[in-house]
């Protein structure tokens, strides 16, 4: 309870306003608050990883991604992460610059392809899983293992029911005749495989 009563104290400090009808209270919401959270453990927030390489959070996400369960191709990558292809596609070129990244098609199916990490990239890797490590145990030092089961129980529920609720407004507006780009497309393809019996 002590992290909600600091909220209150911060929440002190801004007062609704009077110049509209039922403003949304922002520290009563819980997405907002889950974004609050989900900015300030940006890894490229962190000094402690920026001493080990200064990249964008998306290239951050995918060269985990990649270390942590390579050969990997980049759409599930996407999948895993709930980022679009295209952030993907654009994180992946920009490690392959930086020579951290290998793209290996397969011998059955050239259109496939693999991501691996090379030297570079894996020792970059370990450096960042140590930092991270160190990081969350602080992080959760704040939580009880109940506590931090129930977090993670609670989070597996809210990622299914927002990816379920995305899929559906596509879903709803691509069966009325209406476009959707392709990201939409893709929540849709995510929730599916997602939900597959």
């Amino acid at each position: 309870m002590l992290n909600y009563r600091l909220n209150r104290k911060r929440k002190q400090s801004f007062q609704l306003t009077n110049e509209l009808d039922a403003p949304l209270d922002l520290y009563e919401h819980l997405p907002f608050q889950l974004a609050v959270v989900s900015n300030l453990l940006q890894l490229n927030r962190d000094l402690q990883i920026r001493d080990i390489i200064e990249l964008e959070p998306r290239e951050l996400r995918v060269i985990l991604n990649i270390g942590s369960y390579m050969p990997i191709k980049a759409a599930d990558i996407a999948y895993q992460s709930r980022m679009d292809s295209y952030t993907v596609s654009r994180a992946v070129k920009v490690l392959k610059k930086l020579e951290m990244v290998n793209v290996e098609q397969t011998e059955d199916n050239k259109k496939v392809k693999y991501l691996t990490l090379t030297e570079k990239g894996a020792d970059v890797y370990q450096r960042l899983v140590c930092a991270i490590e160190k990081r969350t145990e602080k992080l959760e030092s704040v939580l009880s293992e109940d506590e931090k089961l129930s977090l993670m129980n609670i989070l597996s529920k809210l990622e299914d029911k927002a990816e379920q609720m995305l899929a559906e407004n596509a879903k709803e507006k691509l069966d009325a005749g209406g476009d959707i780009p392709a990201d939409q497309k893709e929540v849709i393809r995510w929730w599916k495989k997602s939900n597959k019996a």
